[in-house]
This record gives C-alpha cells, structure tokens and sequence, in this order.
C-alpha cells in the first residue's frame, strides 16, 4: 500500500509543496520563503482587524453574583 503526499502550497509565493519530513521548511518550499514570511511577522506586516465595538480586556470586568 503506498501512502498519498500531501502537497501544501507554500504561502509566500504559492508554489506547491510536499508535506513530508524531508521538507524542513513545510509549509514553505524553501528557507528563503520562510524568512520572507518571518520578516513580514517581525515587522508587524500581519494584523487582525480590531472591532471597535469589543471592550479592551483591560474594560471588562467580572461579573459578581
């Protein structure tokens, strides 16, 4: 019976890549992928978007009973 690789596609530039031990940079094709993407992480590139109507943790408070 022969497994079935699991390709990914690597999220830098979109090639497809296999998901296998040999590949140390899964889920990127390779180590400049994954410092491009360490980069973009490092210079606050990601974000989320804040809902302006959700308290700060800091505002909630607990609830007595």
């Amino acid at each position: 019976m022969t497994e079935k690789i699991i390709t990914v596609t690597c999220p830098t530039c979109g090639q497809n890549v296999a998901w296998i031990t040999a590949n140390r940079f899964r889920p990127f094709c390779c180590e400049r992928c994954k410092m491009i993407d360490l980069g973009a992480w490092a210079s606050e590139s990601y974000n989320l978007p804040a809902d302006e109507d959700q308290p700060l943790s800091e505002e909630l408070k607990p609830s007595k009973h």
